[in-house]
């Protein structure tokens, strides 16, 4: 009995080395098709019917996805859900994605971004319906995480560029953080989406929502 479970230990320890551990980290940009920072009088008249259609993206700062080093490179997904996206009282699902990645990237890399996306993304980018390479990038202004000055651009495909949200935006003096951030984040400021546009194919449809509370600028970190 001894013996057995000696063996299972040395089995475990060397299958658990033979896994390539993640460890990276880095800023992250989204904006949806409703406002994400808003009041319920506002809220209750966008739901369901805008809040189903979202850009967001990451930049890994520094580390590794699976062993495979990401450093500087970057990755969006595009996605058109059933309803709005957040909702607790009706499932956004199906959702169709897009993903665009960082066309820097190596071969190796590329599989790792997009299984890094669909990792942090999680149900959002399972339905892949296709996927474009090209150049990302995504600027935090002074790399502060109390920002929310930032751009994600990928080619002429996908934008959002975004502000603080000020005094001004406060319309009924109600407002707060209505939904959560698509991803998992250690620090989100919600923020305003000066632009905010896909102009590419997958979806069965295109779209620019300027002008709207409906961003987030955040960090992330992933361990394990």
């Amino acid at each position: 009995m001894k013996l057995l479970a000696f063996s299972l230990a040395i089995a475990t320890a060397a299958f658990a080395g033979g896994v390539e551990r993640s460890n990276l980290y880095g800023e992250y940009v989204e904006a949806r098709t409703a406002d994400v920072f808003t009041g319920p009088c506002f809220a209750n008249a966008e739901i369901n019917l805008m809040g189903n259609l979202a850009v967001f993206g990451w930049r890994i700062a520094k580390g590794k996805f699976e062993g495979v080093a990401l450093d500087g490179l970057g990755v969006i997904g595009v996605v058109r859900a059933s309803a709005t996206l957040g909702d607790v009282t009706t499932s956004a699902y199906p959702v169709k994605s897009v993903l665009i990645v960082d066309e820097r990237a190596n071969a190796e890399q590329r599989i790792a971004l997009q299984k890094f996306a669909k990792r942090m993304g999680g149900d959002l980018l399972q339905d892949v319906a296709k996927v474009y390479y090209m150049p990302v990038d995504l600027t935090v202004e002074n790399n502060n995480i109390h920002s929310a000055k930032a751009t994600l651009k990928a080619g002429e495909l996908a934008e959002i560029t975004t502000r603080a949200i000020g005094g001004g935006d406060h319309i009924c003096a109600n407002e707060e953080v209505w939904y959560s951030p698509l991803t998992k984040l250690d620090h989100a400021m919600p923020a305003y989406a000066l632009n905010h546009e896909y102009r590419g194919e997958g979806l069965d449809t295109r779209w620019s929502s300027p002008g709207k509370r409906s961003a987030f600028v955040g960090t992330f970190h992933l361990n394990d």
